[in-house]
């Protein structure tokens, strides 16, 4: 590390470029807007990491692992702890959605005549586009549930090629390393790209959209620092054993990648990196927890479908009973599952859990003019889940090596 980078890490150059971007998108409101281009460019060089860094690392971090039993075994406790933590911020999306009544006594003023429900998968499909009958279309089309399924198989198969299947491993090990280094170079641009986001953001929606939903957008993102706080907190006091003060410094950076960019597979370059360099979680695990983090594990996702499940509900005067709500989280978790990591899909999701307790589906009409608020939350409480999970898999196969961090 540069001396130069010792005074001013990258993180607070981003954090500086946050900052900046509120003042900016508050005060140049019209002026913020020849900004975009320049986010759109961070996010789109982002995105442009996922399919290679995903497949190359996937299929290392699957032969890595080279027993098929512990592979199954480590599958298992992934998306075990994912499930679970879903459904804890479900619960905790609703006992807030309760206590806090967002859409108490709320008349509807927003128009949702025109508005088209985006349709829900149903689970035959969701079951059925999780396998690729081609593989091409999937990387091209960067269908990560897909390209995921491909790799584990593909990792697996050159594992019992035996010598002959090395050959490919090392390819790709090449490739991942190649991809860490791609990611070092996009992540530099992170100030600037921050600093466009927010400030086009801010001057888009400006404080007078939040107003009249200011008890949901209260209740998502209070939900989201008592999931972290508790949950989070707890899983690395117990099984890590460490403080979560350790663990919420080391993964801090993507986290707040997280939140500017609204998405957890753009950030997913980010993750892996931060968990292998500050967290100590072995590139085997990491390569194969977080990327399949990115794609179903949706804890702030399902906690805001919880909120806006009641708030709708109370917005329409329409109550929900104990049954109503137990379905609720049966449904949100499952959900999560299918719900891909990129901005805006939570509002399918959203859909379903209507449709599943019989509320009015035009009711995403009226949270979806704060989605993006919203979102920024949800999506920085998965990335952080994501990391959580692989540091307490990582711990549990002893996977977990002590790293030396500075500021």
């Amino acid at each position: 590390m540069s001396e130069e980078r010792k005074k001013f890490p990258l993180i607070w150059k981003i954090a500086l470029g946050f900052v900046l971007g509120i003042a900016a998108g508050a005060v140049f409101k019209e002026q913020s807007q020849l900004l975009a281009p320049i986010g759109k460019i961070f996010i789109i060089l982002l995105k442009m990491l996922i399919v290679p860094l995903v497949f190359s690392s996937l299929v290392v971090g699957t032969a890595s692992l080279g027993d098929p039993r512990k592979l199954g075994r480590i599958g298992a406790k992934t998306i075990g702890l994912y499930l679970v933590t879903t459904a804890v911020a479900i619960v905790i999306g609703l006992f807030l959605g309760n206590i806090i009544q967002p859409g108490s006594g709320m008349a509807l003023s927003v128009d949702t005549s025109g508005f088209k429900a985006p349709v829900p998968p149903s689970i035959l499909d969701v079951l059925l586009g999780i396998f690729p009958d081609n593989i091409a279309k999937s990387l091209v089309e960067s269908n990560m549930l897909q390209i995921i399924v491909f790799a584990l198989f593909f990792g697996v198969s050159a594992v019992l090629a035996g010598e002959k299947g090395k050959p490919v491993i090392a390819f790709m090990d090449s490739v991942a390393e190649t991809m860490y280094k791609l990611t070092g170079i996009v992540m530099a641009f992170a100030p600037y790209g921050v600093f466009a986001l927010i400030a086009t953001t801010v001057a888009k929606y400006g404080l007078s959209v939040l107003a009249p939903f200011g008890k949901v957008i209260l209740a998502v993102y209070l939900g989201c620092f008592l999931h972290a706080a508790l949950v989070y907190s707890g899983l690395i006091m117990i099984v890590v054993r460490k403080s979560p003060f350790w663990y919420f410094k080391g993964v801090r950076e993507s986290t707040l990648t997280a939140f500017v960019t609204r998405s957890s597979s753009a950030t997913l370059p980010v993750t892996m990196r931060v968990a292998q360099e500050n967290l100590g979680v072995s590139e085997g695990i990491s390569s194969f927890v977080l990327p399949l983090g990115a794609t179903i594990n949706m804890d702030g996702t399902a906690l805001y479908q919880g909120v806006c499940a009641l708030f709708i509900a109370q917005a329409y005067g329409l109550p929900l009973g104990i049954g109503a709500q137990l379905s609720i989280i049966l449904t949100a978790t499952l959900a999560s599952i299918g719900t891909a990591g990129v901005p805006g899909a939570g509002l399918i999701m959203l859909t379903l859990v209507l449709t599943a307790v019989g509320l009015p589906v035009e009711g995403v009409a009226l949270v979806a003019g704060i989605d993006a608020v919203l979102d920024m939350a949800r999506t920085a409480i998965n990335v952080t889940g994501d990391s959580c999970v692989a540091a307490v898999v990582a711990k549990t196969e002893g996977e977990l090596r002590e790293v030396e961090r500075t500021l």
